[in-house]
């Protein structure tokens, strides 16, 4: 595989919360799930450590470890836990998150793994539009929650507030029956992602996105799957970021696209199967 990433902050003065790491078999691309201004999360280290921990964890065992990707990311989240455990609560329902897409190439076979709504496109020989992997059950819960704040301009105080309310609202259905699963403390979590295995020679290339990267198709709607593989094959993922900052500059207050966060974390790695 021939893998390509870039990633970028939504300010330069707070960390990426966002992961990507790549090895010539194998790409993972976390994004860690915000805690706005005001709430507790009941842990010290925060949303990036999470997110940069458990993915440092899942590249280096997807290295040395034949387990399935289901396997490999319980037994990261496991260890990732581990970690803070005695000095962070991590039973509490605001507890670092992240979003989890894996993709490894075993001889001819390629698997993945999508836990979330970060996306996996895969551009498949012989078929016009490419295969898209997300996992929206966070989002069908969210649509209860957000009209109050999809309905105020993004950066105001009262939005920043509404931000949070809609958070702390989903926290009661994360991790849960019914609910939508996201990696966190809970390993089980890793048993409900979306997992599959496909012939190499079927595909020709794969993207992984964070939603902050995905929104130019999913939110915004400027480009199509199969125009954002075009981007990433011909002008990089830095290309693909660019067009994602335009359009959220375009809109700073999010009056034509409403959205939690006017600029989000956004990362995306494209990789050609050779």
């Amino acid at each position: 595989m021939r893998v390509t990433f870039a990633t970028e902050p939504a300010s330069p003065d707070r960390p990426n919360e966002d992961f990507i790491a790549a090895t010539p078999d194998a790409v993972v691309l976390l994004d860690g799930a915000g805690t706005p201004a005001g709430s507790e999360s009941g842990c010290s280290h925060g949303v990036a450590w999470y997110a940069r921990t458990l993915g440092s964890t899942l590249i280096a065992s997807l290295t040395q470890s034949a387990g399935t990707l289901t396997e490999i990311l319980a037994e990261g989240i496991k260890t990732t836990t581990s970690l803070h455990d005695f000095t962070c609560d991590v039973n509490h329902p605001g507890s670092p998150s992240a979003t989890v897409v894996m993709l490894r190439r075993t001889g001819e076979v390629l698997d993945f793994l999508v836990l979330a709504d970060s996306v996996l496109v895969l551009d498949v020989i012989g078929t016009e539009d490419p295969m898209v992997i997300t996992d929206d059950r966070e989002g069908q819960i969210g649509k209860r929650y957000r009209t109050a704040m999809d309905a105020l301009d993004s950066g105001a105080l009262d939005h920043t507030a509404a931000l949070r309310a809609y958070v702390e609202a989903m926290r009661a259905h994360r991790n849960r029956d019914g609910g939508f699963w996201i990696a966190s403390s809970n390993p089980l979590a890793a048993e409900q992602a979306l997992t599959g295995t496909l012939p190499t020679d079927q595909i020709r290339a794969a993207a992984l996105l964070s939603d902050g990267a995905s929104r130019l198709v999913d939110r915004f709607h400027l480009a199509t799957w199969r125009q954002a593989l075009d981007v990433l094959a011909q002008d990089g993922p830095a290309a693909l970021i660019r067009r994602v900052r335009d359009a959220e500059h375009s809109d700073p207050s999010g009056k034509r696209w409403p959205r939690g966060k006017s600029l989000d974390d956004a990362t995306a790695a494209y990789i050609r199967i050779t």
